[in-house]
């Protein structure tokens, strides 16, 4: 049975940070792609970041550039997206996607960025 399971999201001040995880079990997490999307209230789900399967090469929209990393443990079978500097508008349901041929999705995380 395959899980995805987000955790670590919660509310945070302006410029605080924050550090998601994003727990896999029920397949090969090593062979996967990994990435972390978000979707704000009203609006389309977006990518965040992406790392890839076992060069672990990674990308990032824009507008998290220079503030958000994501990294992989593939012995903990866990993917995990710093955020520092927030703001106002990184506020949305995070949510981990797996990626090999099938797309899996955990359940999501609350993030909110707030004074």
């Amino acid at each position: 049975q395959v899980q995805l399971v987000e955790s670590g999201g919660g509310l945070v001040h302006p410029g605080g940070s924050l550090r998601l995880s994003c727990a896999a079990s029920g397949f090969t997490f090593s062979s996967y792609a990994m990435s972390w999307y978000r979707q704000a209230p009203g609006k389309e789900r977006e990518l965040v970041a992406g790392i890839t399967a076992f060069t672990h090469n990674t990308n990032y929209a824009d507008s998290v550039k220079g503030r958000f990393t994501i990294f992989r443990d593939d012995v903990k079978n866990t993917v995990y997206l710093q955020m520092n500097s927030l703001k106002p508008e990184d506020t949305a349901v995070y949510y981990c996607q797996a990626n090999r041929l099938r797309l899996y999705w955990g359940q999501g995380t609350q993030v909110t960025v707030s004074s």
